[in-house]
């Protein structure tokens, strides 16, 4: 997710109990053989690079096999080459969800990179272009045979984006597809969603937005697991789970380990979501949104809790 799954996100996830795997957010391969400024921040594989997952996004296939393998070479659990994100600007340089228009050229960019990465190589994508379920099971049986070692499915074609339902029933048929693992992704809003989608015909669940609105959704959900009956297994941070605390973690989070230029767009992106929690959050978001700097945000954050102690 585009300026929210860096390292200050998977922090403020971690101290609640953390999840099984993160991906980061897209890292350009141009930009990253070309050694950009900000790309040390984007590659930084903290707090656990033992389930930290790079994900990849480019239009040319040699400069993507080419930051595979500088990035298979750093602390990590996997490399992830996005074929999903279904934004404009990505699509029309070629890169994400374009693609899912061409099954050799898919192909060849897998037979590519395959070589290049001894950990475990994953792909992204969607329906494709078109609501086709035959296309998309020939599209990952090539992936398949290329070298892929899962897929994850946002089962929504590229120009849905979110006006319907995720069709979750497409994952489990791709499933039975496949050899490989088959995860899903999409419209996961609670940790009763989770719970449900985790007990379903896939072999892991994605959770997106969800997490930034809710960074202790993991931890939830496995409280309401049948194996965690027992209310003792509620992690300690969940029991004394402080929104107000939480909105300051992140922010303290941000500071550390992301760079200044970065600081206000991610910290809009992050309470954008995370003050749906709050019953006058879109009242807030706009006050936050109108603050230039960390100490601004913060500012407006407490005030409104001093407001509304309830």
């Amino acid at each position: 997710m585009a300026e929210l799954s860096h390292r200050a996100l998977r922090e403020l996830i971690e101290g609640f109990g953390g999840c099984e795997e993160y991906f980061t957010e897209m890292i350009s391969a141009g930009a990253l053989l070309a050694g950009g400024p900000f790309e040390k921040w984007y590659i930084d594989n903290g707090p656990a690079p033992e389930k930290l997952v790079f994900q990849l996004v480019g239009a040319d296939s040699e400069q993507i096999a080419r930051a595979a393998a500088f990035l298979d070479r750093l602390d990590c659990a996997g490399i992830d080459i996005n074929m999903g994100c279904s934004a404009p600007i990505i699509r029309k340089k070629g890169a994400g969800a374009a693609w899912m228009a061409s099954i050799d050229r898919a192909g060849e960019l897998i037979s590519s990179v395959r070589p290049a990465v001894k950990r475990r190589l994953s792909v992204k994508l969607r329906i494709g272009f078109k609501d086709d379920f035959d296309y998309l099971v020939k599209f990952c049986r090539r992936l398949e045979a290329e070298g892929t070692e899962l897929i994850i499915l946002h089962p929504r074609t590229v120009m849905e984006k979110f006006k319907r339902l995720a069709r979750w029933d497409y994952v489990g048929r791709l499933k039975q597809e496949l050899k490989i693992p088959v995860a899903g992704n999409g419209d996961i809003a609670s940790a009763e969603d989770l719970l449900r989608r985790a007990n379903s015909s896939c072999d892991a669940v994605m959770v997106g937005r969800a997490a930034v609105r809710q960074p202790w959704i993991f931890a939830a959900a496995q409280a309401l697991s049948p194996k965690s009956t027992n209310p003792s297994s509620v992690p300690k941070a969940l029991k004394a789970l402080s929104l107000l605390e939480t909105g300051l973690r992140f922010l303290e989070l941000l500071a550390r380990y992301q760079p200044p230029e970065f600081h206000i767009s991610r910290a809009r992106r992050f309470f954008g979501f995370f003050c749906d929690n709050l019953k006058w959050g879109n009242y807030l978001k706009n006050l936050m949104n109108r603050e230039e700097t960390l100490s601004g945000i913060e500012r407006v954050w407490r005030g409104y809790f001093e407001e509304h102690e309830e």
